[in-house]
């Protein structure tokens, strides 16, 4: 029965309690341990029954013991800690942006993902793309980064995971109520909600926008459940990750082109767009549009004007994981883009496309995201590095190295992850600042000021309520699957709070390899049921509902753990979340990483881990390729890769079994007269001073405002100013580039050097070009100089300028200064032209570089 009226219930606190409700909505508690434990005093049971949910528990909680709270002077008191806290968090009087960044023209930052996972009562994420947004946002408010956050509010989010008797993965979606979680509905001045509209075949979508305030920092989400837009049209922000890949562009086009539309109509004017992974990209043509329309601009010039405004940021080494739609969707969904920007379809298509003139080859988000943004980056070194070599046809001819897309490790928000008996010890050790300032080495070298004993102690507390949660948890898991009672009472007897504790915490995908540890059982079992050395696992995770092989291998370790040999030592948790992640990164003794190498982006959990006293056990891929040292933690193999994956699996189950049984096992009870291990102690600490200072958002999100957010800010400012001249006057440059680049040509002159040159003995290169129609400074000549490998390229290479040294009728002669040889063996160079204007985003245009001849 469709109701007639509709109004909201607000819960009614008493007068002394009113500030609860405000502390409620602000997402700042989910990092804020105090903030937290005031909720738990309110009532834990109902803290844990509403899934750590303070807004449904404060219109749940029984009047009557508010009633109480408000005449108890120790929770009274206790308020006024927590509000008075948060009141000078939130006023923000000398933040790290205003420090480092005073003087600098402010940025206005629009961070768009498709996914925020900012805490597990707000299911709007699906895994590590999720949490490192929502992690992003956190160290934004912390810092002080003028910052907004733009997504999709998902009636459904991402499903729970149960698991039939057969051990099989079923989803289920559970609807979000959202008037009972932290958000806010945003209104216009005379209060009816504020609604954009977006473009669809034959119609406009509706969506309504909804605010998340975190910290200081504020994220809108836009939310299609409409009841005057078209069914399917209501189910566009039912489900993340769900539906075909025609419902995949229709929210596409809601985060992209609606987030845009939604910042215009709240007054905000971004001078930097950071997309965050390419589900965002569409935002790029409503960026170009408007600017089109508001400046009169062509789509040329508008193109340059936005440029500079966009970052870029690829969490993805796998190809499957990025977004393709065929050209039909994109006809049929952006037909009047291709108009209003003057463009024929195929030439909207190649923007793209790898190449331009494939007219088979689907669109692709990340490769549009790549030819607009002014700064791409990967997140981590190695992940950089697989990112230029997967795009790297999109600057065909351009050394691998040169391709302009870089890096920017991830990082983890500390606070939101640490323990709190883990906050307590670094505050009596470490002081304050390793919550303000994570980023800085001085505070993380005091980790050797914390007594061994109390670090310990620390560590056996968390495990033991990570075993305590993980039998409750599982004892839950079998109750709704009808188990008996004796199997209920066993539940209660698996684990033990003093063995060495591996956790394990992935999505399912197959390259993850979840399964590696479990490759040789016989081996395994032994390992685990040492009587002496015994060790336990906890894992959990959730495959993709499409994703059967990697449902496969859940079903396989959950029939595992049911067997004799593992029932007391192997736990699998269904459901995974962010609540069960806490409790394994501050638990676990282990932090297991198994992925096949090169397709781990970065992989966050393990710094998790590490802030917490875990030590990492892992292949040397994403973060852990580039923190790895002998005396932090452990690798499995040595960067190796092989051909054969059934070959390489069984290499590397072997090398971990050894880990475990030759070095891990070993540290960890080799124990003193004290009962500690004080070798593993070291290390733990060693783990914290080296890793902590490099491994966190603040540092990141500081990164990201130095080398992306500021430059591109002062950059589009510039070519904005004075009537969009410069952005003019660079598309008519580039036009003229386009039209005279197939005439340009450049060949070494004579007078090289001799094929023998000593070590200190200079000399130098001569180079003619033929320019055609342009000019000198249309250009930029280098010399490529390096060593020669065994595939006789020239590596290690130099770059180095020449300069013009005469002009005569048929060119231009160039040269560069005297060079000196600096060390024997094989040496080799060759010589390019690129196009160069000062007024560029970036060196290197795609397709237009033109190398020596001959």
């Amino acid at each position: 029965m469709k109701p007639i009226h509709t109004f909201v219930a607000i819960p009614s606190l008493p007068a002394p309690l009113k500030r609860l409700r405000e502390l409620a909505f602000n997402l700042r508690w989910a990092w804020n341990h105090e903030t937290i434990e005031l909720f738990r005093r309110l009532d834990i049971d109902l803290w844990e029954e509403v899934g750590h949910n303070p807004v449904l528990m404060l219109g749940t909680i029984d009047q009557e013991k508010l009633e109480y709270l408000a005449d108890d002077e120790g929770f009274l008191a206790q308020l006024g800690r927590v509000v008075e806290e948060f009141d000078r968090y939130q006023a923000g009087e000398s933040s790290w942006f205003q420090r480092a960044c005073g003087g600098r023209e402010t940025p206005s930052i629009a961070y768009f993902s498709a996914e925020f996972g900012l805490t597990e009562c707000l299911s709007i994420f699906a895994g590590g793309l999720g949490v490192l947004a929502g992690d992003h946002l956190k160290s934004a408010s912390d810092l002080g980064v003028p910052l907004v956050g733009v997504g999709l509010l998902y009636q459904q989010g991402y499903f729970r995971q149960l698991l039939n008797e057969a051990g099989w993965q079923q989803e289920v979606y559970e609807n979000n109520d959202f008037h009972n979680l932290p958000l806010t509905l945003e209104k216009k001045p005379d209060g009816t909600p504020l609604i954009v509209t977006v473009p669809h075949p034959d119609r406009q979508v509706s969506a309504q926008v909804w605010r998340a305030q975190v910290g200081r920092v504020v994220l809108y989400l836009l939310d299609t459940n409409l009841p005057y837009n078209r069914p399917e049209d209501r189910d566009i922000t039912d489900q993340l990750y769900g539906g075909d890949r025609e419902l995949r562009i229709k929210q596409e086009i809601v985060l992209g082109i609606g987030g845009y539309r939604a910042l215009e109509a709240l007054g905000i004017e971004p001078t930097v767009f950071h997309m965050n992974e390419g589900h965002a990209a569409f935002l790029v043509f409503e960026v170009v549009r408007r600017l089109m329309e508001r400046r009169k601009l062509s789509f040329a010039e508008a193109r340059e004007a936005a440029v500079p405004s966009l970052v870029f940021t690829s969490h993805t080494a796998v190809p499957a994981g990025h977004d393709f739609f065929p050209a039909e969707l994109m006809d049929r969904y952006f037909a009047d883009y291709a108009r209003m920007f003057g463009l024929s379809q195929q030439d909207l298509l190649a923007l793209g496309r790898k190449d331009p003139l494939n007219a088979s080859e689907d669109f692709c988000m990340t490769v549009l995201a790549l030819r607009f943004a002014a700064y791409s980056n990967g997140v981590s070194a190695l992940h950089g590095e697989v990112t230029r070599d997967m795009w790297r046809d999109l600057w065909p001819n351009l050394p691998e190295k040169e391709i302009p897309i870089s890096h920017v490790t991830n990082g983890v928000h500390f606070q939101s992850w640490i323990s709190m008996e883990m906050k307590e010890l670094y505050d009596r050790y470490l002081g304050p600042r390793w919550r303000e300032e994570p980023a800085d080495h001085e505070v993380w070298e005091r980790v050797h000021r914390i007594a061994p004993e109390e670090l310990w102690r620390t560590h056996e507390l968390r495990r033991e309520r990570l075993v305590a949660f993980s039998r409750r948890r599982l004892r839950g898991q079998l109750k709704r699957r009808g188990a008996s009672r004796a199997v209920l009472e066993l539940a209660d007897e698996v684990l033990d709070s003093e063995t060495l504790t591996i956790g394990f915490a992935r999505r399912f995908a197959t390259y993850k390899r979840a399964n590696l540890l479990f490759r040789d059982p016989e081996r395994l079992a032994r390992i685990l049921n040492d009587s002496m050395r015994p060790v336990q696992i906890i894992i959990t995770g959730k495959a993709h509902p499409r994703d059967d092989p990697g449902k496969e291998i859940v079903r396989q370790i959950v029939n595992l753990a049911r067997q004799e040999p593992f029932r007391r030592r192997l736990v699998f948790l269904e459901d995974y979340d962010m609540a069960v992640a806490r409790y394994l990164v501050q638990g676990a003794d282990i932090w297991l990483n198994t992925p096949l190498r090169l397709r781990e982006a970065c992989g966050t959990s393990g710094m998790k881990a590490t802030a917490n006293g875990v030590l990492n056990l892992s292949i040397l891929d994403g973060w852990w390729d580039e923190a790895y040292q002998p005396e932090l933690g452990w690798s499995i193999g040595r960067r190796e890769t092989y051909a054969d994956q059934s070959y390489q699996d069984q290499v590397e189950a072997e090398a971990l079994y050894n880990l475990l049984e030759q070095e891990v096992i070993p540290r960890f009870y080799d124990r003193g007269s004290d009962g500690l291990p004080r070798r593993w102690i070291e290390t733990v600490k060693a783990s914290s001073q080296y890793l902590c200072h490099v491994f966190n958002t603040h540092r990141m999100v500081s990164e990201y405002t130095e080398r992306a957010y500021l430059p591109a800010t002062e950059h589009y400012r510039q070519l904005s100013a004075n009537g969009v001249t410069r952005a003019k006057a660079l598309a008519a440059w580039r036009d003229r580039i386009e039209a005279a680049w197939s005439t340009v040509k450049v060949e070494v002159e004579n007078g090289r050097p001799a094929n023998e040159v000593r070590v200190g003995e200079t000399f130098q290169v001569r180079a003619r070009l033929c320019l055609g129609m342009l000019e000198p400074q249309d250009v930029v000549v280098e010399l490529y100089l390096g060593r020669i490998g065994a595939a006789g390229e020239v590596e290690d290479a130099e770059v180095i300028p020449m300069q013009l040294d005469k002009t005569s009728g048929d060119g231009f002669s160039y040269k560069t200064k005297p060079l000196t040889c600096r060390r024997s063996g094989l040496h080799g160079y060759t010589v390019r032209v690129r196009p160069h204007h000062p007024d560029l985003a970036n060196p290197f245009i795609p397709g237009w570089i033109t190398w020596a001849s001959g």
